[in-house]
């Protein structure tokens, strides 16, 4: 019995130790999934309105194709702006960007025979191998993107010009925010 008690003080006190770390724990988690993912994606079809536009458009095909019984792709006009633009030192889409990433997936899948070059651009910030890599992984996060929306990839080729083709000379905030861009080309 006296062995007993020698030890029933270090175990009391280890066993409120144990279950005072198991209260104040979190879990682990709850905090891995309160935080919000990078690169959201976002779909193609972007409103009601363009789905509504978008039925239009089959039943004037459809009539158009009865008339002379070929298949035709709906008109999907190539979008205008061809600059997608990122924040310092980072890779991820913007919100910003989906609008025109969407019109540009939306082209490419009505036009299985045009290609696109991905050219990724920086700021003249950091060294030219570190620029030439940020580059290289802002074209292929937008390939990434395209690709999501059913885009094929191999009607996309990333071209990573670094900081060696600045769209706006200067070494302004706002020259660098012009500079660190993903350029669609046809």
């Amino acid at each position: 019995m006296m062995d007993l008690m020698k030890y029933a003080k270090p175990l009391a006190l280890a066993t409120s130790m144990a279950l005072l770390a198991g209260c104040g724990s979190s879990g682990g988690t709850q905090d891995q999934t309160s935080e919000p993912m990078q690169e959201e994606v976002a779909p193609v079809q972007t409103s009601d309105e363009g789905a509504e536009a978008s039925a239009v458009d089959q039943d004037s095909n459809a009539s158009a194709n009865d008339m002379t019984g070929e298949k035709q792709t709906p008109n999907v006009m190539m979008p205008d702006e061809n600059r997608i633009y990122f924040d310092f030192d980072k890779s991820t889409i913007r919100q910003d960007a989906y609008q025109t990433l969407n019109a540009h997936a939306r082209y490419l899948l009505a036009n299985k025979d045009a290609n696109v070059v991905l050219e990724g651009h920086t700021d003249e910030r950091g060294s030219r191998e570190y620029n030439m890599a940020l580059g290289e992984r802002r074209a292929d996060a937008v390939k990434r993107y395209l690709t999501l929306q059913g885009v094929e990839t191999s009607q996309m080729e990333v071209v990573s010009y670094g900081e060696e083709r600045p769209a706006v000379m200067g070494h302004s905030l706002d020259a660098y925010a012009k500079n660190r861009r993903v350029v669609i080309r046809y």
